[in-house]
């Protein structure tokens, strides 16, 4: 049976979308189901509006390459959905349910998997209207994204999932830094809809269809150099002429990197010397600069692990990364203006 009829053959549950997966199916069984299409976690990848991942991450992923890696802040994102969802449902006087992985009955390739399906929309008491409810766990570091409208990557998930679903609005509820509670809307427009899906569309035929990776964003480059070095432990790889040409301008960055380093020591020093032992120098009155204290921590591991081996276990965590070390023919020494 294709895949365009087993989505007609599911029982539809919105307007628009049939359930593929219970809540409850196991993550592997999910993991591997939501590969047949993308979903609205995956689209603020495409459009370039995700906090970490890329294009890139969402191309490999779908072709099952890339590493599950969620880390701790979607374990505790996880753990704290129920509570979150339950709390909005309290405030609002609404009830909701669990829903599962759900595809667009006509595209089954556009999918989603809805936090929680509203039975009683709160904005219009009238009448039992059904809608959704995305949930979101963010850092108080991100809070101030919050503060006039939607950050973007939730924006994306919202009209995604209103795509496939049909509803014409999304409810969110928003935890910030452990003890914040925020809820919004997000309505549909139609503009923004058909921009989102041409961009996703053009993702889907130009890389995923035709099997071409998607260009670096290398304004995301710690992101991608993550993912690299989880798909890559084991590394032994050969490059052509143009790929030496990066690998001579890596080793200039590198080389005026270090100057400039060398540099602001120089510097550092000669303000000391300056200061004559003194904390704080002023200009005119004014001041100029002063030597603030810093403390730093430091632990001896090796001694920690002989002596308190399972106060090591409990606490320390080894990761493993890859250092880019030049060959000596390209690197480059001498200084830079």
């Amino acid at each position: 049976m294709t895949q365009s009829a087993t989505a007609a053959a599911a029982r539809r549950v919105t307007p628009t979308a049939v359930r593929l997966l219970p809540a409850d199916a196991p993550r592997d069984e999910w993991l591997t189901r939501r590969r047949d299409g993308i979903g609205s976690s995956d689209v603020a990848a495409i459009l370039g509006v995700a906090d970490h991942n890329t294009a890139v991450h969402v191309y490999r992923d779908k072709r099952g390459e890339l590493v599950d890696d969620a880390g701790e802040a979607a374990f505790w994102g996880t753990v704290l959905e129920e509570p979150v969802a339950r709390e909005w449902a309290r405030r609002n006087k609404s009830v909701i349910q669990r829903v599962g992985l759900v595809a667009h009955v006509d595209e089954p390739w556009q999918m989603a998997t809805l936090d929680r399906q509203v039975l009683e929309c709160p904005m219009d008491r009238s009448v039992k209207t059904h809608c959704a409810l995305e949930v979101k766990c963010r850092s108080a570091f991100k809070a101030n994204r919050w503060r006039s409208d939607v950050p973007d990557d939730v924006l994306a998930q919202g009209v995604w999932q209103m795509r496939v679903t049909g509803y014409d609005h999304i409810h969110v509820a928003v935890l910030l830094g452990g003890n914040e509670f925020k809820q919004t809307v997000i309505r549909r427009d139609e503009r923004m809809e058909r921009y989102v899906v041409r961009e996703v569309e053009r993702f889907r035929a130009d890389n995923l269809i035709a099997g071409a990776e998607p260009e670096w964003d290398l304004d995301r480059a710690a992101a991608l150099i993550e993912m690299d070095q989880l798909m890559h432990p084991a590394r032994v790889g050969e490059i052509d002429l143009d790929g030496v040409g990066e690998v001579m301008e890596y080793g200039e960055l590198s080389a005026k990197a270090g100057a400039a380093k060398r540099a602001l020591e120089r510097a550092r020093a000669t303000l000391a010397r300056l200061a004559a032992g003194a904390r704080t120098v002023t200009f005119a009155g004014e001041l100029a600069y002063e030597f603030s204290p810093v403390t730093r921590r430091s632990v001896d591991l090796d001694a920690l692990a002989e002596r308190w081996p399972q106060a090591y276990a409990d606490v320390v965590t080894e990761k493993t990364t890859h250092q880019i070390r030049l060959a000596p023919e390209f690197r480059r020494t001498g200084e830079f203006e």
